[in-house]
């Protein structure tokens, strides 16, 4: 964030502890945007295992993480929002198909819920409650690992031909920058919405200056996949089968 000509904090927070999380928002003060992001669950989740094939801990300690920590933050950095502010819920897929495993499934779904929930209990107070998603997420996790880095991430699509439309966190960011400055926002309160959408909507590239769109790369190059894919804007309850990004190798 100082790099790029702001002023970045860092703050270590334990987000699944109330108390920590107070504290921090009584240092922010007032805000115009609130981003739940809290994720924590890779490494909990057991591909291909159905609920009562888990590890119970595993999948209780996920909620604590994905669900918990939000509404936490939430509870506490929602007074603080101005008017005309904006509170964004990143989840994972803008659809209510299942997402291939019953905790990840559950918190990615319940994610989207909570921001059409606080759309109506924000509405008043003119603030506007959205959830969004990214596309193939080049995260850090990810080039872990697929054992790549930013600088040589290619390498992996011999392996995962679908990374090739993956996207850094950066472009997200950039889209929910587009959010806020938008002053017809509040058109879109209550829904979800995924940054390749968002990034042609508002004109936003990612650092290299590309645009992914990983759902117009799956019809073009896995039309079976895509050809499941049905958004939550449809009203209906599609199943999209298992994302081939889930379960690399």
């Amino acid at each position: 964030m100082t790099a790029r000509g702001g002023r970045g904090i860092a703050v270590r927070v334990d987000h699944t502890e109330p108390e920590q999380v107070a504290s921090l928002f009584e240092r922010v003060g007032e805000l115009d945007i609130l981003v739940n992001d809290i994720w924590g669950g890779d490494d909990l989740i057991e591909w291909g295992k159905r609920l009562w094939e888990t590890k119970l801990e595993d999948g209780l300690l996920l909620v604590d993480r994905a669900l918990k920590t939000h509404i936490i933050t939430s509870h506490y950095g929602l007074p603080r929002l101005r008017t005309g502010g904006l509170v964004v819920e990143v989840t994972d897929g803008d659809g209510f198909y299942y997402r291939g495993h019953f905790f990840y499934d559950l918190v990615k779904t319940t994610v989207i819920r909570m921001a059409f929930a606080l759309s109506q209990e924000l509405k008043d107070r003119g603030i506007t409650a959205v959830a969004v998603t990214p596309g193939f997420l080049r995260s850090e996790w990810m080039l872990d690992h697929f054992g790549v880095t930013e600088a040589n991430w290619r390498d992996a699509v011999e392996r995962v031909p679908e990374f090739i439309a993956s996207e850094t966190p950066l472009l997200l960011g950039r889209c929910v920058a587009a959010l806020a400055a938008d002053p017809l926002v509040a058109s879109k309160n209550g829904r979800v919405f995924a940054s390749w959408d968002l990034a042609d909507e508002y004109g936003v590239d990612d650092a290299d200056g590309t645009r992914p769109h990983f759902v117009r790369w799956l019809a073009a190059n896995m039309p079976e996949v895509a050809a499941g894919m049905k958004r939550a804007d449809d009203g209906l309850y599609a199943y999209w089968g298992e994302m081939p990004y889930r379960t690399p190798g």
